[in-house]
């Protein structure tokens, strides 16, 4: 019982901080402005973190 909350606390923080919402044109409940347009996308690179063992996958630019 304590893994199955765990695994919900953790997703329930990945949902409200993380994964963009159609109907908040694409932010977080957690969130209220955009995240800045990256325009060069050759000087960016791209880091990946895994939530719940790689169940699921966030990215996120690098500087």
């Amino acid at each position: 019982m304590a893994h199955a909350r765990q695994v919900l606390a953790t997703y329930k923080k990945h949902y409200h901080t993380h994964r963009p919402h159609r109907a908040r044109r694409q932010l977080p409940p957690d969130s209220v402005q955009q995240p800045a347009t990256v325009h060069n996308f050759d000087t960016r690179g791209l880091l990946r973190t895994r939530v719940l063992g790689g169940v699921i996958n966030e990215y996120r630019y690098t500087a």
